[in-house]
């Protein structure tokens, strides 16, 4: 049996609505392999649930097997009938299941568009059934679902007839990385630091790599090998989510190649200028795509097309479209090991850095919640302009207090030469624009020179280790 690990908010969340002294109407949704039925599993453990995993069938079928399941719960209507007729009779029953002294009944529903999409009425009896009987009830009802695009445009809009009912609505979002380096326990922070560049935050792809074998081991066994679970994940949620998968994989493999821009993202692909504009937009909307702005930026600056960049949210997605969609032919006929050895292997150290900086945000905001920071910060992201990048930038609310943050993953420590650059760059519009009280700080994953460590006592650099962070 796999561990469960983490989900600490989301099992806060459910516990909170179980404990209510109402109705509760619960909907958790998030993309595919995030986690939401094994996490709504664990939280309902000892707890005696209905839990009904809808599928892609017909409505009779959804209604027979829905139908079977609640009968089975000893309700009333068991003695006289093996299911219901109708979806009003089969989800009103849901108030006559004995109450065994818990503080809530607790039905989930998962894969609830599966029921939607094939009866469209069900939202509308439902809502009907809320309203008239069931958030009377001592029940805890979860809706759950994959289809991100499906929940957020249908159930949770303002023409679904379920909209306004919902207790409780949970984005399930990939795990810190504080969470994902606890499937590898016995690995070197090196290797858990790569693993989840490779992986992200999503825990069944977490689950694929074996403690026992190498990083190259897994993810050749995992990722480059055809057949293997995560060799055609990507596209498969790309045709599970999007009407023209062919499209957006182009779109996508441009950002995963570096083209960030707008204008660099069209010249690439060669699609008008407007349909492009819609296209990203759907890929942000699914969480596939992220348009980041500099973390200072104005509402107006916001609005200009040309300063922002789109960057892909998920790392495994960007590691893939990165190194295994150029190489499909390569990987087709079975040469996954060239693949690894010429290709990713040169460029894995470099592709990890960018998910570091990440992790460093994480633990600059887990010290900020505890409040252990010279302030408190109601900013952070990374900053640039025309002359100069930072990795990243935090800032209090009105911006006269800033932490100006670099972060270094590198196999050797960082030397006094490194921290000198870094406090000699040129923040000086930045420090003409807001006035700011400016402080340094350095992220080191191979730690520091005798001769650096002196440096930053000597000019005030706060430096800080990765034993120090996780």
């Amino acid at each position: 049996m796999v561990k469960f690990i983490g989900r600490e908010d989301e099992l806060s969340f459910l516990q909170e609505r179980y404990e209510s002294r109402r109705g509760e109407l619960v909907i958790i949704y998030g993309r595919r392999r995030i986690g939401k039925t094994e996490t709504i599993s664990h939280f309902c453990l000892g707890k005696n649930p209905v839990f009904f995993t809808c599928t892609q069938t017909d409505d009779k079928s959804q209604l027979k097997n829905f139908s079977r399941k609640i009968l089975s719960f000893n309700l009333p209507q068991s003695q006289y009938i093996t299911e219901f007729s109708t979806w009003e009779q089969a989800l009103l029953s849901m108030k006559d299941i004995p109450h065994s002294g818990q503080q809530k009944n607790i039905v989930v529903i998962d894969e609830f568009p599966y029921m939607a999409r094939e009866n469209p009425e069900i939202p509308s009896i439902l809502q009907k059934l809320w309203d008239t009987e069931l958030k009377n009830q001592n029940l805890l009802l979860i809706l759950c679902g994959s289809s991100m695009s499906y929940i957020e445009k249908e159930i949770l809009s303002e023409k679904n007839p379920l909209y306004g009912r919902a207790t409780g609505i949970y984005k399930m979002m990939p795990m810190p990385y504080s969470d994902s380096s606890k499937f590898f326990p016995n690995w070197n922070p090196f290797d858990k630091i790569i693993a989840y560049s490779v992986l992200g935050g999503v825990p069944y792809y977490l689950s694929q790599f074996d403690e026992e074998k190498s990083l190259k081991e897994n993810i050749c066994a995992n990722i480059l090998r055809k057949g293997a679970i995560l060799y055609s994940e990507p596209e498969f949620l790309m045709r599970q989510e999007l009407r023209e998968p062919a499209t957006y994989n182009t779109i996508v493999q441009a950002i995963a190649a570096g083209k960030t821009a707008f204008n660099e993202i069209q010249q690439s692909t060669l699609i008008e200028k407007g349909k492009l504009s819609v296209y990203l937009k759907n890929l942000i909307e699914l969480g596939m795509v992220n348009r980041e702005f500099p973390v200072l930026s104005s509402e107006k600056e916001k609005q200009n097309a040309q300063r922002g960049i789109y960057k892909l949210r998920d790392s495994f997605f960007l590691f893939w479209y990165k190194f295994v969609f150029p190489n499909y032919s390569s990987l087709e006929f079975g040469d996954w090991e060239t693949v690894y050895d010429t290709i990713i292997a040169q460029q894995l150290n470099e592709f990890a850095s960018f998910p570091f900086e990440d992790v460093c945000i994480e633990w600059l905001r887990l010290q900020n919640k505890k409040r252990s920071l010279p302030f408190v910060f109601t900013q952070i992201g990374r900053w640039w302009d025309k002359n100069v990048e930072v990795d990243i930038i935090a800032a209090n609310e009105d911006r006269s207090k800033i932490i100006s943050a670099e972060s270094k993953f590198h196999n050797s420590p960082v030397n006094d030469f490194d921290l000198s650059k870094h406090l000699k760059k040129d923040l000086s519009n930045l420090r003409k624009k807001d006035d700011a009280q400016i402080s340094f700080w350095y992220f080191s994953w191979s730690g520091y020179t005798k001769e650096a460590r002196q440096f930053a006592e000597e000019n005030g650099i706060c430096i800080v280790t990765a034993e120090e962070m996780f």
